[in-house]
């Protein structure tokens, strides 16, 4: 099942919404952040933005930005639970030693 991250008003209602998809397993460890029908994937290991679609925080709102990186750690945990396979590694994870 998908985790999708709870943002605070208004930036649901703007559009904004960070998930991490079903069916992803042999994806590196990402989350995808929507913007209606944009779309960006954020690596989990390395704290980039995966190609494609790419992209840059410059694109992002600050505070999806803010919320993203507050909640890193339960990101990483989602990622694990959902696919513990391809865990996001400890010592690869952003912000993370």
């Amino acid at each position: 099942m998908a985790f999708v991250l709870r943002f605070p008003a208004p930036l649901p209602s703007l559009g904004w919404k960070v998930k991490i998809r079903d069916r992803e397993r042999l994806e590196p460890p990402h989350v995808t952040i929507f913007l209606r029908r944009h779309e960006w994937r954020l690596g989990l290991r390395c704290g980039t933005f995966i190609v494609p679609p790419g992209g840059s925080w410059n694109e992002i709102d600050s505070r999806v930005r803010k919320t993203v990186e507050a909640n890193w750690q339960l990101l990483c945990d989602e990622w694990d639970r959902a696919y513990p396979t391809n865990r996001v590694s400890e010592a690869d994870g952003y912000g993370n030693a």
